[in-house]
Parts: C-alpha cells; sequence; structure tokens
C-alpha cells in the first residue's frame, strides 16, 4: 500500500473529471517529507509538471501530491498553466499547507482543460476521507486505459529499524523509455536528505523506468515522484551509510517491479516481453540494444504470433546503435539458441514457438565484445492495441 510508510495517508474519489470512475487522488504526509522527482523529456511537458518543477525547486520537500485522471492539461497554454496553479491552490489552501509544498500530475487526453469547479469541489471531501486504507482508492483514482491497479512494497532494515518502501503506478499507453514514461509515485519512512533521494532516483530511473516500452511514444505529462517522511529515525542515508546498497537495492526493486507492471498492461497486450542483453562493449551499448529489440514493432507482432523469427530480433540489434561484430552475436528465446556465431542455429522450431508463447517472454541477446550487460521490458503488439487507440476520446 501506498500509505504502509509512517506517516503518509490516501483517499481517491469519483469529482466529476470522468463520467462514471474515480479521477481524483491525493496522497498527504503528516510531515515535509523530503521529495525528489524525474519528468518527461517530451518538449511538450504538460501544465501539471511545470507548477510540480516550480515548488520542489524551493527546498525539494513534498507534504501533499494531488492528482487527477481524465484531462492530461497539456498544450492547453496560459489558461491551463493558471488551472494547474489554482488546482495546486486548492490542496495547499484547504490542507493549511504552503503551496510549493504540494505536487500536482495529471493524465488523461491532451489538449483538453480540466473542469475546475468539479476539481475544487472535490478537494475537500478527498481530504475528509484521507486515510491509511485510502491506498486502493488513490490507485483506481490515477488510472486511464489500465486494466488494474499497480502496487508494491518492499520492508527492509536500517540501523536495526524496520523501514517501508511502497509504490504505485499508472501507465498502458504511450510509454517509451524516454524519462518519464508514466505516473509513478514512491513513499518511504526513510530518512534521507532530498539530495541525495534525487540522486538515486535518476540512477534508478535509468536502470528501470528509461527500460520500458509499449508503443514508442513518450507522453507529455508522465513523471516519478518520491517522498520520504523520515519517520524510521535511523541515521541519514548517504552513499556512505554502511546500510545504503541494502537501501538502494529496495528502491531499486520497487522501481524495477512497478516499470515491469506497466509493460506487462500495456494496451491490448498479452505477454511481457524481457529483453536482456550482455556481452556489450558499453552500458550505453546495451541499453540501446535492449531497447531497440523490445521497442521493434515487428518483433513484438512476431511475438504475438508465437513466430521465431530471430532476423528481427538481429535487425534490431544491428540499428540500434551499439557495437556489434555480427559473427561474435548469440540470439536464444526462452531457453533455444536461435542464432549463434552471427548464423542460423540447428534448434527445434516447436520449442521456440512455446517459449513465445508463455505469458513472459525472455529474449537474451550476448554481442560477445565485453561485459555490460543492460534489460529493457515491453510487450506484444496485438489487433486490440490498434482498437483501444482508434476510439480513445469517444
Amino acid at each position: 500500500m501506498i500509505t504502509s510508510p509512517r506517516g503518509f495517508t490516501a483517499a481517491g474519489l469519483h469529482a466529476g473529471i470522468k463520467r462514471k470512475r474515480k479521477d481524483l487522488g491525493l496522497i498527504c504526509c503528516e510531515v515535509p517529507a523530503a521529495a525528489a522527482a524525474v519528468y518527461t523529456t517530451n518538449a511538450f511537458q504538460a501544465a501539471p509538471l511545470m507548477v510540480t518543477q516550480e515548488g520542489m525547486e524551493v527546498e525539494g520537500r513534498m507534504q501533499a501530491l494531488l492528482v487527477n485522471s481524465g484531462k492530461a492539461n497539456a498544450c492547453t497554454g496560459e489558461a491551463g498553466l493558471q488551472d494547474a496553479y489554482q488546482m495546486r491552490e486548492s490542496a495547499a489552501v484547504a490542507l493549511g499547507l504552503p503551496e510549493h509544498q504540494v505536487g500536482i500530475a495529471s493524465t488523461g487526453v491532451i489538449g483538453e482543460r480540466i473542469p475546475m469547479g468539479p476539481l475544487t469541489r472535490g478537494v475537500p471531501e478527498l481530504i475528509e476521507q484521507l486515510s491509511k486504507e485510502g491506498s486502493d482508492d488513490f490507485c483506481h483514482a490515477i488510472l486511464t486505459t489500465d486494466t488494474g491497479i499497480k502496487t508494491v512494497e518492499v520492508r527492509l532494515t536500517i540501523d536495526g529499524k524496520e523501514v517501508r518502501i511502497s509504490g504505485a503506478a499508472k501507465g498502458s499507453g504511450m510509454i517509451h523509455p524516454n524519462m518519464a514514461t508514466m505516473l509513478a509515485f514512491v513513499t518511504t519512512d526513510a530518512v534521507i536528505e532530498p539530495s541525495v533521494l534525487q540522486g538515486l532516483l535518476r540512477e534508478v530511473t535509468d536502470e528501470t523506468y528509461n527500460m520500458i516500452t509499449v508503443d514508442g511514444d513518450s507522453s507529455t505529462n508522465d513523471m516519478v515522484a518520491v517522498m520520504a517522511s523520515g519517520l524510521s529515525n535511523h541515521q541519514p542515508l548517504t552513499r556512505e551509510h554502511t546500510d545504503w546498497l541494502v537501501f538502494k537495492d529496495a528502491f531499486t526493486f520497487v522501481s524495477q517491479e512497478l516499470a515491469r507492471m506497466i509493460a506487462r498492461d500495456g494496451e491490448g497486450a498479452t505477454r511481457l516481453v524481457e529483453v536482456e542483453v550482455k556481452g556489450a562493449s558499453t552500458l550505453e551499448g546495451a541499453r540501446q540494444a535492449a531497447k531497440a529489440i523490445v521497442g521493434s514493432s515487428l518483433v513484438k507482432t512476431a511475438v504475438y504470433g508465437a513466430d521465431p523469427n530471430w532476423g528481427r530480433i538481429l535487425s534490431a540489434v544491428g540499428y540500434s546503435g551499439a557495437a556489434v561484430n555480427p559473427a561474435q552475436i548469440q540470439v536464444t528465446i526462452g531457453e533455444v539458441i536461435v542464432v549463434d556465431g552471427g548464423q542460423p542455429a540447428l534448434y527445434d522450431e516447436e520449442l521456440a514457438r512455446r517459449a513465445l508463447d508463455q505469458p513472459l517472454v525472455h529474449i537474451g541477446v550476448d554481442l560477445g565484445l565485453g561485459t555490460a550487460s543492460a534489460t529493457a521490458w515491453g510487450c506484444d503488439l496485438t489487433y486490440d492495441y490498434v482498437r483501444i487507440n482508434a476510439s480513445y476520446r469517444t
């Protein structure tokens, strides 16, 4: 639950932004939390992200995060920017907080402003409903085309004290590895300064959220935000702390699981695709190759059809920008070696088909050039993806 770490409550309700489903969610912390965030690199960055970034620059702390779904408030000009400020102000005033300690986020149809009447009327009711049990309501309130909520939690020990890290996310379409590619929110009761948390988030983002793709489209709105209440009362975490790697591994796990859930829930998807590239000469090359394979429409459709067409995998590696020696490459589908030394291997095609017909499809590529490796996640491309996106606004 996003409310599991000490100090956090949440709520979600139907305010009237969407026709039926919950569309307004709130996370609150009982103290100003150390905060960090990363944002979409899309040039058409939505107004809520601009307002949140501006607030974060004041002191790097956040005590509340208000999120709506249904309307993106992106490409809405000066009027949309003023709506975003009003959205933040409505929560800050009702909670009695400085405006810069309230973050906001929106998701939904681009080019449509948020109906501010329903939103501002919904905020007081939202605050009344804040509770430790409000996690699921919040998670439902941030969804668009998702098939279900996405949450994960880990518990660990730092300085002999229990620490919790919880995450919630939404994301199903417009997902591409070009940070950020979804909405993801992480809470923890760890003691950590904003600057240290920001550095960790950026590092982990490159290993997790930046390694997923659904459709090659990077959204205008999406971000990952982290709030740390510090209420576990251990010694402040720094990279020199004896338990730093324990915390980093747990934080990475939460981020990786959220990223995998988003990839698995790709619009119309039937399979999660995991591509592991090893033997690269550089880390960047490994990431380029892995993302090229998992993002290839031809690879994705081959997975959907359970067709072991390994030529599409090699082609993606070839245009990825990674250093390649064709005579060194090995490709596996599941446990089946389909390419060895850059040439077709003798393999049982039926076994390869079965490997592609699993809920989790693993594709492995060994470039044979070095020691760097990277993993990327995506999904297959189905008829339903076209159906969902052909009628998204209707």
